[in-house]
């Protein structure tokens, strides 16, 4: 039987693999992920949870999401996280959705959502949640990096670094 770790671990590398999929593709067969939907993988993804269990991105299409990529050794994303939390309490009941994807490990962040317990899905992705993150346009491969996805399905804005209050705030108007 796997432990949750081992099965983070499989899961990071195969988010790691479609990633490198749509480089390779890039480089090698001459396909441009601009001209294609890097939304179409990632509805595919399946990301393990901190709790072992399995987050269904394909459950959320259709509702408008906020897709946070953080770390636990990140002083901005942690700074931000509270500021999530607050809009997605507030948003919830209107169908809001906001996944925020650890580009780190389960110990690390199991240890952080004890001390700062999230009502929204937390997945892990490990290191492959930074290459995740440029295939939506992170061209730095910095975090925090934010998307955000109507209900129609379109990427409506994308922000490198931390977002304050107002700023949040104001995505409701994307949804």
């Amino acid at each position: 039987m796997l432990t949750t770790h081992r099965r983070s671990l499989i899961y990071a590398m195969a988010a790691g693999a479609a990633v490198a999929g749509v480089f390779v593709s890039k480089k090698h067969l001459g396909v441009d992920p601009s001209e294609s939907d890097p939304l179409k993988a990632l509805w595919e993804l399946n990301l393990v949870l901190p709790d072992g269990k399995t987050l269904k991105l394909q459950n959320l299409r259709g509702k408008p999401l906020i897709l946070n990529f953080w770390a636990t050794w990140c002083p901005p994303c942690v700074e931000e996280l509270p500021l999530f939390e607050r809009f997605y309490r507030q948003n919830a009941a209107k169908s809001w959705q906001v996944v925020a994807i650890a580009a780190d490990s389960a110990k690390a962040v199991n240890g952080f959502l004890a001390k700062m317990p999230l009502s929204f899905p937390t997945p892990l992705a490990g290191m492959a949640g930074i290459e995740l993150s440029k295939t939506l346009g992170n061209l730095s491969g910095g975090l925090p990096f934010t998307v955000v996805v109507n209900a129609a399905g379109a990427i409506v804005k994308r922000h490198m670094g931390k977002l304050d209050a107002a700023q949040i705030e104001q995505i409701v108007t994307l949804g």
